[in-house]
């Protein structure tokens, strides 16, 4: 497994990314097999991908900016049609690729995200992320072109991935969002993390967040009509190995604040 240098010191009694994450996937929707033997040709900016699943688990890769290969994944139907495909790279173990895309309206969103050395990530979180529009090549995609999204600015939900792990978000600004544990071994720890927010259809979202004081980021799929949440966690153990691990979570509106548009956030 891969290592890197231990992560910045934490306050007492912070747990690292792998003590919190154990049975964070209880509630998480099953894995499916649907697209076994599917091939998905998808036109990125200035980039092209072509993904072959020819067995349950392993997905034949081209990219124009990586190369080629062979590597695991997994695929969760989060909406009719509507597909959570992840994958992580033997070759390039600090990194992951996370393709969300709809058969039906050829819509498709990417987000890559790294691990980044310290010296690399300076102040920012040591884990980018970056996002990729695109379609299914091959015919007219329709509907909504997924977008960056202020929709969520002011929700506050509650999070609950297990019995044992229960989150609430606040969702503050553009570029940021308040967490806190109600139930679980993080309980009482809260902080300010980054966070990226698209809308990929009608209540269809994706939330992004990057930690600053543990080296972990996340991507999330919000299915508000079936008021549940599925993603990963990509980021560094209490070791310093690497380690991309599925989440999910039912999903409940807690509350929403409305702004004004005089001193509304960014």
């Amino acid at each position: 497994m891969t290592q890197l240098a231990s992560p910045a010191p934490t306050p007492a009694g912070w747990k690292t990314y792998d003590q919190f994450a154990a049975g964070i996937a209880t509630n998480r929707l099953p894995q499916s097999e649907a697209l076994k033997g599917q091939t998905l040709h998808i036109d990125l900016p200035a980039r092209a991908l072509h993904l072959h699943f020819p067995q349950p688990h392993q997905v034949a890769w081209t990219d124009t900016a990586h190369g080629e290969g062979r590597d695991a994944y997994e695929a969760v139907e989060v909406a009719p049609g509507t597909f959570f495909i992840d994958i992580t790279f033997a070759a390039r173990p600090l990194s992951a690729l996370t393709v969300i895309v709809n058969l039906h309206t050829r819509r498709v969103l990417a987000i890559e995200c790294r691990v980044r050395s310290p010296e690399e990530a300076g102040a920012e979180p040591r884990v980018a992320q970056d996002f990729l529009v695109g379609t299914l090549a091959g015919g007219l995609a329709s509907g909504l072109v997924p977008r960056e999204s202020r929709d969520l600015i002011g929700l506050r939900t509650w999070q609950t991935y297990s019995p044992n792990h229960t989150y609430e978000h606040t969702y503050l600004s553009s570029e940021r969002y308040c967490w806190q544990c109600l139930v679980g071994v993080q309980r009482g720890h809260g902080d300010v993390d980054m966070a990226t927010y698209y809308q990929f259809d009608e209540q269809q979202y994706i939330f992004t967040f990057r930690e600053f004081l543990i080296p972990v980021a996340s991507v999330f799929f919000f299915n508000f009509e079936s008021q549940r949440s599925t993603g990963k966690f990509l980021g560094l153990t209490g070791d310093g190995s690497v380690a991309n691990s599925p989440a999910g979570a039912f999903m409940q509106t807690a509350s929403t604040t409305t702004y004004p548009a005089s001193h509304a956030p960014i």
